[in-house]
């Protein structure tokens, strides 16, 4: 009798690495652990697709002599994208067929129409190809977007989709995910109103996993990081748990270890910091050397999670749908 097929020696790794790391989280999520969360150390120049990060694992698994199917339990793939809205940029028309094809609900974290964010331009700039998702975007305003009074022709466009009282800060759930979509362009230090408003939300939303949303990076090793004035906020989302934060700003894309209010990495209760400035406007490259950066890119392109349970992967995919970065990691 014919046995099982055979499978080489990297594809059964990757497979009983998966399930002994989601067992893992599973296991961590029913009992209420809180694991010290690995950190990839892959570095990449940018401009130069990184080898894709597998999934972390302490030791190598033996090689069963019976295949088993890995445990994988059901999430829900959500993309972020920022910087886009720029006029004629060839881009937008790629990332918007890729996102056609992906599905998935779309967080936007600012500076969506250039360069003054006036009704005009979102109307010439961004809704030709990224209208049609209407019904699957959450916005967080960026700078440019404030480039008309109180960010008018933001608020128009986007309407609910921006949250309410156009304060530009709000809260939504994505699975069983808690997601905070912040407005980086209003203060944020201790005792604000948004500071406040972030305090008492994280309070009465308590959930194993969280992500946030806003325009400016805590750190970048772009041309426009680190943003101190954010350390206030960094500190309550680091003691109410927060795992995950998106920001945009920097045109580029760029992968951070977690870290603490400090910039200390933090692999335990830090919060992982992604990039995504990648939405169409005209790329950047490396000016400064981040002290928690893991991957550097400048390719236009979005980001992808995976929003599990107890855990969140990551994908950066090119306009062209190639995976150039990618990884897991347990929630706090």
């Amino acid at each position: 009798m014919a046995g099982p097929p055979k499978l080489n020696q990297t594809m059964w790794s990757r497979t009983i690495g998966l399930t002994l790391f989601v067992g893992c989280a599973i296991g961590l999520a029913a009992c209420g652990g809180s694991p010290s969360a690995p950190s990839p150390t892959t570095t990449a120049v940018a401009g130069t697709p990184t080898t894709p990060i597998e999934v972390p694992v302490n030791q190598s698994p033996v090689t069963p002599t019976t295949p088993t199917a890995p445990i994988v339990p059901s999430g829900t793939w959500v993309n972020v994208i920022s910087d886009t809205g720029w006029c004629g940029a060839p881009a937008m028309p790629l990332l918007s067929r890729l996102l056609t094809a992906l599905g998935g609900e779309i967080f936007l974290a600012g500076d969506l129409a250039y360069p003054n964010g006036t009704l005009a331009e979102f109307q010439r700039c961004f809704d030709p190809d990224f209208g049609r998702f209407r019904s699957r975007f959450w916005a967080a305003p960026g700078n440019h977007d404030y480039g008309t009074s109180d960010a008018d022709g933001y608020f128009t466009y986007f309407a609910d989709r921006a949250g309410p009282a156009r304060r530009g800060y709000y809260s939504v759930r994505s699975s069983s995910w808690h997601v905070l979509m912040l407005n980086s362009q209003l203060p944020t230090a201790r005792y604000t109103p948004q500071h406040e408003w972030a305090r008492a939300e994280l309070a009465a939303n308590p959930t194993r996993c969280t992500m946030a949303v806003m325009h400016y990076p805590f750190d970048s090793s772009g041309p426009n990081g680190p943003n101190p004035q954010l350390r206030d906020l960094w500190e309550l989302m680091v003691a109410q748990g927060v795992d995950v934060v998106v920001a945009g700003h920097d045109h580029l894309y760029e992968r951070h270890a977690p870290q603490d209010a400090s910039g200390r990495s933090d692999p335990a209760r830090g919060i992982r910091l992604f990039i995504a400035g990648t939405g169409g406007a005209p790329l950047y490259n490396r000016a400064r050397t981040a002290a928690n950066s893991e991957v550097l890119l400048s390719s236009h392109g979005l980001l992808r999670l995976k929003l599990e349970p107890a855990l969140y992967e990551w994908e950066f995919q090119d306009v062209n749908g190639a995976v150039l970065d990618r990884g897991l990691n347990i929630c706090h």
